[in-house]
């Protein structure tokens, strides 16, 4: 096996892992405000979204997967000896800045993370920003803010709709009912979290078998089709995440941004799933995390503003804007350090 191809597949290796830790990583997202409200039992909710997420490979297109590895940065620039390093760089910043927010406890998008990553290792190896492909970046940047905005918007307007319809319904039993509609509120959370989240995987993998020689581009220069056994291995990488759980971050979005009863949390799961839903259906990575945070807010200042504990959705607006520059430089770093042992040893 020739060495291109063998360090090809070490790449691929590193991206489930990064899949996996993605999946450990918004693990919170699928399953904080059914585990908050009492629904489910940690251990039962995990295992409910780690189902949905892999599923939803049987639902959703990869629209979000050729985004990702061929619209927002353009590898021509770059010697093509070098573009396996750049991605495997780009990986490397995603992975370490998702491990520093999890051990932080900060709810940051592990999305936003992989694009800063894989576009500061390619500037880095260009030593230029003439990589970066503007239009792809144009929805991906826009959807930063838009993404929790329609999570917040649609949670506020479901939780008003909901009040307003069970009115004169004695609270225990919408209670009751809502607990029953959480279940299948999560689930269609993690179905969107699966659709959306797994496919920026396949689309690194898929530029990492063009660049290792493994398989031919698309006909147009652009991404092939993605094969179908990386989609199944994304989609069971981010699974088997999901099942490890994220317990820091489970406690910051289930009680720490605002307290929720099931009748919330369905509110919120229902409007990030039909967020999520939109954006995968046009192709648009967007952050699987700001949204089910927007949506909380939303469902939240519905009861009254100072119902949501806007100190730590501070914390975490903070946590979201430092992700893309501090992945990115992470990313570039990785790269030069990666290209330095290249130069010095040959491999």
């Amino acid at each position: 096996m020739e060495p291109i191809h063998i360090l090809a597949i070490f790449i691929i290796i590193v991206a489930l892992v990064f899949d996996y830790t993605n999946g450990m990583h918004d693990a919170a997202n699928s399953i904080a405000t059914v585990v908050s409200t009492r629904v489910l039992s940690p251990g039962v909710a995990v295992a409910w979204a780690a189902f949905f997420n892999f599923i939803a490979f049987a639902i959703f297109g990869t629209g979000v997967a050729k985004m990702i590895g061929g619209g927002l940065v353009d590898l021509k620039p770059i010697p093509k000896d070098l573009h396996l390093y750049v991605l495997l760089a780009g990986l490397i910043g995603v992975i370490t800045w998702n491990l520093i927010t999890w051990y932080l406890g900060l709810p940051t998008s592990s999305s936003h993370a992989l694009i800063g990553g894989y576009a500061g290792a390619a500037v880095a190896a260009a030593a230029s920003f003439s990589v970066i492909i503007p239009s792809g970046w144009y929805l991906t940047l826009a959807f930063i803010i838009g993404a929790p905005l329609m999570g917040m918007t649609f949670g506020f307007i479901l939780m008003l709709a909901v009040y307003w319809i069970f009115r004169r319904t004695q609270v225990s039993r919408v209670d009751r009912g809502f607990r029953v509609g959480q279940l299948f509120s999560a689930a269609a959370y993690s179905l969107g979290h699966g659709g959306n989240d797994a496919q920026k995987t396949m689309g690194i993998i898929t530029a990492v078998l063009v660049a290792g020689g493994l398989i031919a581009n698309g006909p147009d220069g652009k991404l092939p089709d993605i094969p179908l056994w990386v989609v199944l291995s994304a989609h069971a990488s981010i699974g088997l995440g999901t099942l490890t759980g994220g317990w820091r971050i489970v406690k910051t979005m289930g009680s720490k941004i605002a307290k929720l009863q099931p009748v919330g949390g369905f509110c919120a799961e229902t409007s990030g799933a039909i967020t999520l839903a939109i954006a995968t259906h046009f192709g648009i990575p967007v952050s699987t995390t700001h949204t089910i945070t927007g949506a909380i807010v939303g469902v939240g200042a519905t009861k009254r503003l100072s119902a949501v504990k806007w100190g730590v959705a501070g914390r975490i607006v903070w946590a979201w804007v430092l992700t893309i520059p501090m992945a990115g430089l992470i990313g570039a770093l990785a790269y030069l350090i990666i290209l330095g042992i290249h130069r010095a040893t040959g491999l």
